[in-house]
Parts: C-alpha cells; structure tokens; sequence
C-alpha cells in the first residue's frame, strides 16, 4: 500500500522545468523546515541540471539550526546582493513570496509551502503547490521524493524528520495523517542518535536572561499575555521566549515583540483552541508590514519607519490593546 497521496501532475510539472544546461538557486528563510526541505528539493534537481544551491535570506543564530547545518551537511549560504545573476532558474520552499521582502524581483519556478494562502497575494510560479492542511512542508517534500522513487539517505530523511518534529512541534501543533506517515516513513531511515544531539544543541545558558525579562515586562493585554524585550541579538530570541511562557498553565496565547535592526518582530503563540494567531496576526498587523501564519504559530514583521518615531511598546499596546493604554502587570 503506498505511503502517500499521487503527485503525478506535480512531478509533470516540476519535470518539465529541468534542463541540464541551467543552474538553480532554492531561497529558504532558514528554520528546520525549511532548511530540510530545501536540501530535499537539492537532491530531487541536482542530477537534472547543470547545479543547485541554497541560500537564506535570515541570519542563522540559533543552536539547534547551527547543528542541523553542520551535522546533516547542509550547503546553505546567505543570499547577498548580486547572487541572483548567477543562476537561471528559483526555487522557493516553506514560504511565499510575498513572505519576506527579499523575495521581491525574484521570479520563482517553483513554490511549495504549507502556509494559508492570502488572497491579496497570488502565487504564480509555474509549480505552485501550497497546502496549508499539512503541518511541515518537509512532508510535503517527503512525499516528493516517495514519489520520484527517491529514497532519502540517512542525512536527507534525518533532516526531514527533524523538520516535520520541530514544525508540528512533535505533533503538538496542526497536523494530518500525512504528517504522521511522512515522519513514520522518514524513521527508517533516519540516525537518530544525530536527532538527539541537534535536539540538545537547542538552548544557550545566556538566554535565561531573556526568559527573566520578558517575565518582568510582562502584561496582560485583553485575554492575551504581551511583553516587549526591547533590541534583541536575533529575532529567534523571541521565539524562544514565546515557545517557553506558552508551556505556563493557563496561557492561551502570547506576544512578544522585540526590535531587530530595521524591524520591529513579533511572535504569536497560541494553544489553537480560542484564537488562530494565523489571523489576528494578518487581520492586524498586514497593514504596517508582513504578517501571516498558522492557527497556533504566527510572526508580523514592521519596519521601524512605519512607526514615525513612536515608541514601539507604546504602538503595539494601543494595537493589541483596541487603543487603550491602560494595561494590567503580570
């Protein structure tokens, strides 16, 4: 009995697009999704055209993203000004377009994703395969290569296991059963003595100091919790302090923002019960800058000139807050 659904129309498609004599770039805004992904997509192209590499658009600063770099040998490397002349041909995996502004002037071949679909923003790359049901775009790609006959090597179906867990949150998050039968599939094959060794790379000691100032920072702002940590090293830093207050009894979800360089980050949690932070992100913040995602996980980026001079904290209060400024201490 087959693991996965028929892709024969995709793999037409994708297909069709590959030419020997052409070189590929697949862009990642790197996380362990997308960084598994793309390296799936690598294998799938790399014998069909002329070469394939991968390159990120973010800053690569957390532990665990490191290790996975390093241990599962994943060529990638950040995108730099110029870098498009040098192929003919773009991927996009574990995002859209309109999903960060260094995708902008690129004119994708290929997109496959499993973020919701904003309407406002049409994707129109040849293959164009976005499913917002599944949990991981690594299970989507899992099921690429099913597909293909391609059976992952160790580091490849190592990569796309960890992708599938970290996004689904090891199925605590929105998932289906090709979620479940990717990540069965995926462990046959996968060392999983490296798993854990990315796994305990996730945390640096000196981030406590983190979780300790968003605990005093924090507010209560309608039935959300909301704290502002003010210029931050990464913007992953926010993103661990939201994942740690979403494990506190009796939260059901949070919001924490933080400045990094030019932009203003925010990072909604949610237990997917009350409120799709996918939505209150998009339906609040699209307005001032990109913002998107799914029913349990969201992010919204605002350059800091939208602002106008305000004081961050101040305009995300009046924001979350309906307007009022009156909030009430953790």
């Amino acid at each position: 009995m087959a693991y996965f659904k028929n892709l024969d129309e995709q793999i037409a498609t994708l297909l069709s697009l590959l030419k020997k004599e052409e070189r590929w770039l697949i862009l990642i805004n790197a996380d362990p999704d997308a960084l598994s992904s793309a390296l799936a997509l690598r294998r799938i192209l790399v014998r069909r055209v002329k070469c394939v590499d991968i390159a990120q658009v973010n800053e690569i600063k957390r532990p665990d993203n490191l290790a996975m770099i390093k241990y599962l040998r994943i060529p990638t490397k950040m995108l730099t000004d110029g870098m498009a002349t040098e192929y003919d041909r773009f991927a996009l995996v574990d995002s859209q377009p309109h999903h960060h502004p260094k995708f902008a002037g690129f004119d994708f071949s290929i997109v496959i994703d499993h973020h919701p679909i904003l309407p406002e923003h049409p994707t129109t790359a040849t293959l164009t395969d976005i499913r917002p049901q599944y949990g991981a775009t690594a299970t989507m790609l899992t099921e690429y290569l099913y597909n293909l006959k391609i059976r992952p090597a160790t580091l490849l179906a190592s990569a796309l296991l960890y992708g599938i867990k970290t996004d689904t949150m090891s199925f605590e998050r929105d998932f289906i059963d090709p979620d479940m039968a990717a990540f069965k599939y995926l462990a046959k094959y996968t060392d999983h003595a490296m798993i854990k060794r990315i796994v305990k790379s996730e945390f640096h000691l000196n981030w406590v100091q983190y979780i300790s100032r968003a605990f005093y920072k924090m507010r209560h702002v309608n039935t959300s919790l909301f704290a502002h940590m003010g210029n931050v090293e990464s913007p992953d830093l926010l993103v661990i302090v939201a994942d740690f207050y979403m494990r506190v009894q009796g939260v059901p979800w949070i919001v924490i923002s933080g400045v990094y360089e030019d932009q203003l980050v925010l990072i909604f949690r949610g237990d997917g019960l009350r409120k799709d932070m996918g939505k209150i992100a998009a339906s609040t913040f699209s307005a001032y800058g990109s913002a998107g995602g799914h029913s349990q996980a969201a992010r919204a980026e605002i350059p800091l000139e939208v602002l106008d001079g305000q004081d961050p904290e101040m305009f995300l209060l009046k924001i979350l807050g309906g307007g009022s400024t009156h909030f009430r201490p953790v």
